[in-house]
């Protein structure tokens, strides 16, 4: 019995240990840097996507004037 007693008593100190990181320890973003940060990965991602698609037409006109079928 005392076994269990001892991992609950040491998953009850990692939870304790887990909240103190996350409520004081940890800063959080302000809602402005929250959403500079979003606008910057959603610009990233549709410039990547831009450049996939015109790679992908490019390709495919290229391989269309190799293998003309």
């Amino acid at each position: 019995m005392s076994k269990i007693g001892n991992l609950c008593n040491r998953f009850e100190n990692y939870c304790i240990a887990c909240y103190d990181e996350l409520a004081h320890k940890t800063t959080w973003p302000t809602p402005h840097e929250l959403t500079h940060s979003a606008v910057i990965v959603l610009t990233a991602s549709l410039v990547i996507a831009v450049v996939v698609f015109v790679m992908d037409l490019v390709f495919k006109n290229l391989m269309g004037v190799i293998y003309p079928g």
